[in-house]
């Protein structure tokens, strides 16, 4: 019996009319593959992954490899993006056994939960030959299996975490920066070879380093316009896919992921907010507008992602269908003359560029005619609408919405866009009403009904992150005391007792090892991400305790700093903030005074990492008073101000100030 049907996770529902006997995690497997006495195989994915669905097709919608399977194993299907700590341990086995990993995830584990035998995908009559030769082992050599499986858990449970003494010093932040020059592409933007991933934490991390007055901008902007010019950004809706297969970001693999754009939105703001330029902002706006148009779900939150694949003109789902173009195709829908200039424009050939004669669209040079380039990207946009588009992951994953808010908030104060942030007070609304239940965070929901899996450290510090980030821009105290809130949990539940914290709480479900990685990977690591949300409350409330914890957490930053920067993105972003202060700005004045907001948005503009304070609530705004009468802001560090400024272009000059400081 399938036991999917009850199942919230849209990954999971995918599998539920499957003829494979599948179980969710759950004590129920794991007691049902002890009765039987037979291994357990798990299955992790998620609902966008285009090999997910390949395996599935091939596998496990075929009869005769699930009746392999429900004879001799005990079958548990997982979402990675519901339960990241099943993911995170038994990754961590599969790339120790393989040297590499990936989705979908395949595991062959004891009734225990030891593994013995991990990989990835697998063909069809490969996997059915595996299946076969596990069960022999598990029935010929099962001391020898029981071993592996125990020798690989002792070997991986025992290992260190990268250590370290608080936060780097600068030097440290400038030989990341060298660090990170030796596997830049200088032809092509970004950092290594194909496959290239968004690397938006280094990103973030070169422009704060810039703004400080280092090296790195050279790197940041070529990735940054790279990117948006190339295939992986969608030239026509916008929005990024979750990498590019190739050296040139031309070709993308084709699923679009919540996380990668609420960071990429971010990034690009905060590039225009150090430039000014009309491409950074155009990406920022069109990013977050995708947000908003195709992931926001009834309920005011953000889904998880939408899919690789849709259903092309025959009705078979292929990888692009939904986004790919022929000159034919062009021609068809804008008529002969500007169906050619398209093609040239977007880079569509004969030939194509990606499969089957179809090309993905590159915008690789600014138009010369701007409305006729408009006019026909609403036209394309328009026509594509008619296609069936791809299916998307509506479940609501915390992190990921704080992320967003983060994104919405900063995005709307600098573009003057206070639909986006609207729509960040509307998740925020959805999180706490929905996902905040007894002084605790769960990870997801869906259709407005909480799931059942509890929050992990990146839920709790990227809402914390977006909550301090929407308190910068709306001076509601609500959002900083609900902040404060996400990090009492964090600091009373997910602390190890050496200046780090674990990915999961001290009551969540026991596995074979509690999972604790500090390296960055699609998002900011846990670890990170709660210095980064430590350190603005504590700007926010001049609390010790909590920047003592953010400093202790920034430990891995310098082992990290010397060979793999790439991995430590955000932690060296936070340590920017760190050397900057972060700088505290407070706004006192009539929240309605035009002089009160011209003072805020500069406050808001300012290129380094600071937090600012208007309204009231916080600390940082006690005893800052106007003056004469007149709006004043207030530049700080450790809670000591600069004497109070109430012209806009004297703020700007004490922040220039503190960036040679």
């Amino acid at each position: 019996m399938n036991r999917l049907a009850r199942a919230t996770s849209p990954y999971l529902l995918q599998h539920a009319d499957n003829p494979v006997h599948w179980f969710p995690w759950g004590d129920e497997a794991f007691e049902e593959a002890r009765r039987r006495d037979v291994p357990i195989l798990l299955s992790v994915g998620y609902s966008a992954c285009h090999w997910c669905h390949v395996m599935a097709h091939e596998s496990f919608e075929d009869e005769e490899t699930a009746q392999l399977m429900n004879e001799l194993f005990v079958s548990v299907k997982v979402d990675r993006e519901e339960r990241p700590d099943v993911d995170a341990v038994y990754m961590e086995a599969t790339q120790a056994m393989t040297g590499q990993g990936g989705w979908p995830m395949t595991v062959f584990m004891t009734p225990g939960g030891e593994p013995f035998y991990c990989g990835t995908y697998f063909p069809r009559p490969h996997f059915q030959q595996l299946l076969r030769a596990v069960d022999e082992a598990w029935r010929d050599k099962r001391d020898d299996v029981i071993a592996q499986g125990r020798k690989v858990v002792g070997a991986l449970a025992g290992q260190d975490v990268i250590g370290g003494e608080g936060a780097p010093e600068p030097e440290v932040l400038d030989a990341a920066v060298r660090d990170l020059a030796r596997s830049y592409d200088e032809a092509d933007g970004g950092f290594g070879a194909a496959p290239k991933f968004p690397p938006s934490m280094a990103l973030e991390f070169l422009l704060r380093h810039a703004a400080r007055g280092g090296d790195g901008l050279p790197m940041a902007e070529g990735t940054l316009e790279a990117m948006a010019r190339g295939g992986m950004y969608d030239q026509l809706g916008g929005g990024f896919a979750r990498y590019s297969v190739d050296a040139h970001w031309a070709v993308p693999h084709f699923e679009k992921m919540l996380y990668d754009n609420a960071l990429l939105a971010r990034v690009y703001a905060h590039w225009w907010r150090l430039s000014g330029g009309p491409l950074a902002r155009r990406v920022a706006l069109e990013t977050c507008d995708w947000m908003l148009r195709d992931l926001r779900t009834p309920e005011g939150g953000f889904a998880s992602a939408l899919d690789a694949d849709s259903e092309n003109a025959e009705g078979r789902h292929e990888e692009g269908a939904y986004y790919v173009w022929t000159p034919a195709e062009l021609t068809e829908i804008l008529g002969e003359e500007d169906g050619a200039f398209a093609a040239v424009l977007f880079q569509v050939t004969g030939a194509g560029t990606f499969e089957h004669g179809t090309s993905v669209l590159q915008l690789r040079a600014n138009p010369d005619d701007e409305e006729r380039y408009a006019r026909i990207r609403a036209t394309l946009l328009d026509a594509r609408s008619r296609r069936v588009p791809p299916g998307r992951d509506d479940k609501v994953v915390a992190a990921w919405n704080g992320l967003a808010i983060a994104a919405l908030a900063e995005c709307g104060a600098y573009f003057e866009r206070p639909d986006l942030v609207a729509a960040a007070e509307d998740a925020v609304r959805l999180l706490r009403e929905t996902h905040w239940r007894d002084g605790r965070l769960l990870r997801t929901s869906r259709a407005g009904q909480a799931g059942t899996n509890a929050g992990v450290l990146e839920d709790y510090a990227d809402l914390a992150e977006g909550l301090i980030a929407l308190y910068g821009v709306t001076g509601e105290a609500a959002h900083a005391r609900f902040a404060g809130e996400l990090l009492d949990v964090v600091l009373e539940r997910f602390a190890d007792g050496h200046g780090g914290f674990y990915d999961t709480a001290d009551d969540a479900e026991r596995l074979w090892k509690r999972p604790q990685d500090p390296t960055d990977n699609a998002t900011p690591s846990g670890r990170f991400a709660a210095a980064g949300a430590l350190l603005s409350y504590a700007a926010l409330t001049g609390s010790a305790r909590h920047r003592e914890a953010a400093l202790a957490a920034l430990g891995p930053v310098a082992p990290l700093a010397q060979r793999h920067s790439r991995f430590a993105g955000w932690g060296l972003a936070v340590a920017e903030a760190v050397v900057a202060g972060p700088l505290e700005i407070a706004i006192a004045g009539p929240a309605d005074d035009p002089r009160t907001r011209d003072l805020h948005r500069a406050a808001l503009l300012g290129p380094l990492p600071a937090v600012v304070a208007a309204g009231t609530g916080v600390p940082l705004l006690e005893g800052r008073t106007p003056v004469d009468g007149r709006p004043a802001a207030y530049v700080c560090r450790d809670f000591t101000c600069r004497l109070p400024v109430t012209e806009v272009g004297a703020l700007q000059e004490q922040i220039r100030a503190a960036a040679k400081h």
